[in-house]
């Protein structure tokens, strides 16, 4: 069965897309045929810098490895080494109604934050449909809140297959389990659109430095405290032991423990955490052209399953 995750390149990654996708997407090479891609054509609706973009791509693909993708077991690469996404897109167009783009959440959303209008904001649920539909994926792990983007997928490949015969395999939403929302340090959803994150990879002394300024009440130590309602405790249940987290939380409800001890254990037990992790993502650093080889072998096994897709949907239409 084969997955498929892609994942912006919008910046280094930061604990909260860590626990809230890619941990599961390490998972599951165990059970699926893994294509995982870098959407630095997605990125261009918000980054229009070519250096910072190319940057941020290799970054990204260094996170990648370094948390435990195995290139021979999954295939890694950059959306933009498959360029028949883009004619697949064009077809898909075609027969993708206005009505369906309007209804879309995240176009509405960026709208309301300001973001401006363009065709490609408009127009990327089928950028991403032809991204799902063209290595013929099975499930797509997505989040709840995140279910429409492969209904739409699947309401654009039923339109083509209903106008052109069953040329295109139906995914299905593998909805991975729910994470408890992953607090920045000013107590908000964690998002480095908020300037709220903790990264995975920054250095140790300003992980530190951010754990200590997470938002607290002004319980005093001795005062009983509920620890569902600190984001201190949120954080910290991310990294600890089940033991560990049902010693902490009976200490927060019969009181004793203050806000600064927790947060000093969440640096401890974070640091421990992402050890390895960190260790090898140095490693990929000194490394540079290793992690290019992966992205052109990812990127040739992706474009041979992507160019049959293609030759399916341009003999359907009369393209051939």
């Amino acid at each position: 069965m084969r997955s498929l995750s892609g994942i912006q390149p919008s910046g280094a990654l930061h604990i909260g897309n860590y626990f809230g996708a890619i941990k599961q997407y390490i998972s599951l090479q165990d059970q699926h045929e893994g294509y995982y891609f870098i959407a630095n054509y997605h990125a261009l609706t918000s980054i229009r810098d070519a250096a910072t973009l190319r940057e941020n791509c290799v970054a990204l693909a260094m996170d990648f490895l370094a948390l435990g993708l195995d290139p021979k077991r999954s295939t890694l690469f950059l959306q933009s080494d498959v360029p028949e996404v883009c004619e697949l897109t064009w077809l898909l167009s075609t027969v993708t109604p206005m009505g369906l783009l309007e209804r879309c959440h995240a176009y509405k959303e960026k709208v309301a934050e300001g973001i401006p209008a363009d065709h490609g904001l408009f127009a990327y649920p089928v950028l991403m449909a032809a991204d799902i539909l063209i290595y013929g994926s099975d499930v797509v792990p997505v989040g709840q809140d995140q279910k429409q983007h492969v209904e739409v997928t699947r309401d654009i490949a039923i339109k083509f297959n209903n106008t052109y015969g069953e040329v295109l395999k139906l995914p299905d939403p593998l909805i991975l389990p729910e994470v408890a929302v992953v607090p920045g340090i000013d107590g908000r959803k964690m998002s480095k659109s908020y300037g709220n994150a903790i990264l995975i990879f920054e250095e140790p002394a300003e992980i530190k430095s951010k754990v200590m300024r997470v938002k607290t009440d002004s319980t005093p130590v001795e005062d009983a405290k509920d620890p569902e309602a600190c984001h201190v405790f949120a954080l910290y249940r991310l990294f600890a032991s089940e033991e560990q987290r049902e010693e902490m939380a009976e200490r927060y409800r019969r009181g004793g423990v203050g806000y600064g001890e927790v947060k000093k254990q969440v640096v401890a037990l974070m640091t421990e955490y992402f050890a390895e992790a960190r260790a090898r993502r140095a490693e990929l650093a000194e490394t540079p052209d290793y992690v290019m080889d992966v992205l052109r072998a990812g990127g040739r096994t992706a474009r041979a399953e992507a160019q049959a897709t293609v030759a399916r949907a341009r003999e359907a239409v009369g393209a051939p």
